[in-house]
């Protein structure tokens, strides 16, 4: 996605990355596009993309789903909390970064991404999140049970938690390129 597909021009979009002094950090449910959404927003921005997820993946070499098996939620949570902290802590300026779905929910990694970035919730229904959750097999949470269930639990839960975020963007099928727009739109007024 590039420029010429939003509804800002180039100069407009420049502007508001030179305004951007902390990292964007995107916080929500497994399957709403932190990870796709954040890759388009970041090269929009002209500014860095890192998925925590990935990083801990690289940081503990091993895949998320042996993390849990191995270790437990518990232990996985706290090397989360660890990750997000340093890449939090190596790029204070424009970068944008995509949490684990249950991240947001670490009392520890919530408040450090209060107060050191801007932070936008992603949310999504949950016919979404489960269309979309069903393309990867590497959801531990989704492993036993019924996805749609798991789903709508998890995302009732979490609410409250992704509700503290100062910016909420409602996902939905469309393309994302409405959703970038409404980001950046969001963005423009809180910076």
């Amino acid at each position: 996605m590039d420029v010429q597909q939003t509804r800002y021009s180039a100069q407009e979009i420049s502007a508001l990355a030179r305004q951007i002094d902390r990292p964007i950090v995107l916080v929500g449910m497994m399957g709403v596009g932190k990870s796709s959404v954040g890759k388009r927003l970041a090269s929009i921005l002209d500014c860095p993309f890192v998925d925590a997820d990935d990083e801990i993946e690289r940081s503990a070499q091993m895949r998320i789903p042996e993390i849990f098996e191995t270790y437990g939620e518990d232990y996985f949570r706290d090397g989360e909390r660890r990750v997000i902290a340093r890449l939090m802590a190596e790029n204070e300026g424009c970068i944008v970064i995509a949490t684990g779905g249950g991240a947001f929910v670490n009392a520890q990694t919530r408040a450090l991404i209060l107060e050191k970035a801007v932070t936008i919730w992603l949310d999504s229904d949950v016919d979404t999140l489960v269309e979309r959750t069903a393309r990867k097999d590497n959801r531990p949470l989704l492993q036993n049970g019924d996805p749609r269930e798991i789903l709508s639990r998890l995302r009732e839960t979490r609410q409250p938690f992704y509700a503290q975020a100062p910016i909420h963007i409602v996902s939905g099928q469309g393309p994302h390129v409405q959703t970038i727009n409404k980001v950046l739109q969001e963005l423009t007024q809180w910076l």
